[in-house]
């Protein structure tokens, strides 16, 4: 009889290491929630990419209403091959495409609707970008996923449970006909003003019973064994949203949740320790302002030192990135967009080539691991993992260098308040500013259980400086303004000008005033109005960015915005506003 235990004790933990026995692995025991073979699978992936394409991108909206003209949608060099090329060439694994937005308009030939590509110019009818796009993933070896939008503005039975019916039919025809799906992404906007087959009207849904999501799971599941499931509502899918569109998660951030009950913000940011369900979460965000494509856009393509920051604070704090690359009217990827996308991904790799503990020696004795170097090393990043497969259980550590013979402590220098060392889960990268040590402390202060770490490692990241482009555009500076209402602002200047576009920034810490629904007028004498534009801020309120109000080069010496709708309180707010000459 053989048996081999090899642990390494830590005073009142135990980091497992190998245990053997009868010739056969001894499973350590599951500490709490364990992820599925599914999730695994998934987090392992740890990058992939979003492609929003839909009528939004030919009427430059975020939210199409429902009524878009079909013969918009004529795209005049579509390749999904350049697609798939680019966002594997940005380090993406996989892709989730909006098969169907809120406007409700379908990228691929449904047999259930008229509003769909079947119906549109482009290739006379008989063309299919979901297919073309599943195609061309598995030609470059990415998995492929679906968003289908519960919320239909266009659909005339929304709000009404014929369409629940229509809404499987569509998710089966998705689910059966383009090969394996790794995730089914449902958005969380649910109801509100839509065209509705022409009522013109406002819905209402319990998004909590209406959809009668049971159900629905039980037919994903039996259809795609191997898909997860992405919904912020009530009912627990296999994946969270993280409570914000910015691109970071929580620097604590537990992959778990509770299985009933409702959804408070901190829970979504940071997951609940004692949660009774393995749910992780997942970092959306677009590597441009919006979600599609719009031209005004194209000076603002997040830079490569804000996309790695956005790394690191999704991948680097146990979360996956769903990064978006919206399609351009012509059917491709822009090319900022795509250099972008592809100077990150061989940033993260420039980044992470080199284990400067490799070549060091390690050692774990009680509570502590210690890196030592043989001759004083320069570095500023250290990554640790924890195996999963056994739960998540890391609480608290810190982390120290030697420097000259002294311990120095190192903090997370991308968090705000506190060291930032908390939770490990699937990987943590701290950042901290360059340091040349003869030594590196690794010490575990609080577990839940016997930590089972997996990985310990030490690099050195060059220096990157923000570098956003200037738009090139003129904006107007000192701008006058007053609040004649709650909810209506006056703006002035010295002399009449022409101008050509409205900028609003809402409040950037809080919900409370910021406008989604506008008027914007235009007057030369405070007499005498005209009406620029009106319409709806869309996705406002999870993804607070700059929102712009084009119109026709108009003389005015004076603009008034008044609020139609705010998010939330009496009182409109603004974090900033420019008028664009």
């Amino acid at each position: 009889m053989r048996r081999l235990v090899t642990v390494v004790v830590l005073c009142s933990l135990t980091v497992v290491l190998t245990i053997q026995a009868h010739g056969q692995d001894m499973k350590p025991m599951p500490c709490g929630p364990v992820p599925t073979e599914n999730q695994l699978r998934w987090q392992d992936m740890e990058m992939y990419a979003f492609i929003h394409y839909s009528m939004n991108t030919y009427t430059d909206q975020e939210w199409g209403f429902g009524n878009e003209d079909l013969q918009l949608f004529n795209p005049s060099d579509l390749d999904c091959r350049q697609w798939a090329r680019v966002c594997k060439q940005a380090g993406m694994r996989g892709i989730i495409f909006t098969a169907k937005h809120h406007c409700g308009f379908c990228m691929w030939p449904s047999k259930y609707t008229e509003y769909s590509v079947k119906n549109t110019p482009w290739k006379q009818g008989k063309g299919d970008v979901v297919r073309e796009l599943a195609d061309a993933c598995r030609e470059e070896g990415l998995e492929f996923a679906v968003y289908l939008s519960p919320w239909d503005r266009n659909h005339a039975e929304y709000g009404r449970p014929e369409y629940v019916t229509y809404f499987r039919n569509q998710l089966r025809e998705l689910l059966t006909n383009y090969g394996g799906i790794f995730e089914v992404w449902f958005d969380g906007a649910n109801g509100g003003d839509g065209w509705y087959g022409g009522a013109n009207e406002t819905r209402k849904i319990d998004r909590t019973t209406y959809y009668e999501w049971p159900e629905t799971y039980r037919m994903i599941r039996e259809l795609q064994p191997k898909c997860l499931i992405w919904n912020d509502g009530s009912d627990r899918g296999d994946l969270r949203w993280v409570g914000t569109e910015a691109g970071n998660v929580g620097e604590t951030n537990w992959s778990l949740l509770n299985h009933d009950g409702e959804v408070t913000w901190p829970m979504l940011h940071y997951g609940l320790e004692d949660g009774d369900s393995w749910v992780p979460g997942e970092t959306n965000t677009s590597i441009r302002p919006g979600w599609f494509y719009h031209e005004t856009e194209n000076e603002h393509v997040k830079s490569l030192s804000k996309l790695m920051d956005t790394y690191y604070k999704s991948v680097g704090r146990n979360s996956t990135l769903l990064l978006n690359f919206p399609i351009a009217p012509n059917g491709r990827i822009h090319p900022t967009d795509s250099l972008r996308g592809i100077a990150f991904n061989k940033m993260i790799h420039e980044v992470f080539k080199t284990d400067l503990a490799k070549k060091a020696k390690k050692k774990t004795n009680g509570n502590e691991t210690i890196i030592t170097f043989k001759n004083p090393t320069t570095f500023n990043r250290f990554v640790a993992e924890e195996d999963i497969r056994y739960g998540q259980r890391v609480k608290k550590f810190s982390l120290e260098a030697e420097v000259n013979g002294q311990w120095m402590p190192l903090k997370d220098e991308l968090v705000e308040n506190g060291d930032g060392l908390t939770t490990i889960g699937h990987r943590r990268i701290i950042c901290f500013p360059t340091v040349s040590a003869t030594r590196l402390r690794f010490t575990i202060l609080d577990a839940k259980c016997e930590p089972i770490i997996k990985r310990t490692s030490v690099y050195l990241a060059p220096e990157l400086t923000a570098d956003i482009p200037d738009s090139g555009e003129k904006r107007s500076s000192n701008l006058h303004y007053f609040f004649s209402s709650p909810k209506q602002m006056l703006i002035d200047w010295d002399s009449e000008q022409t101008i050509t576009a409205f900028r609003y920034l809402p409040p950037q810490t809080t919900r409370e005033g910021t406008v989604t629904h506008y008027s914007l007028w235009a007057s030369t004498d405070w007499s005498n109005w005209t009406k620029l534009a009106s319409g709806e801020f869309s996705n406002i309120i999870n993804n607070p960015i700059w929102q712009t109000i084009k119109f026709a080069p108009t003389k005015a010496k004076m603009l008034r915005l008044d609020a139609d709708r705010l998010a939330e309180g009496e009182r409109m707010a603004f974090g900033d506003i420019e008028v664009i000459h």
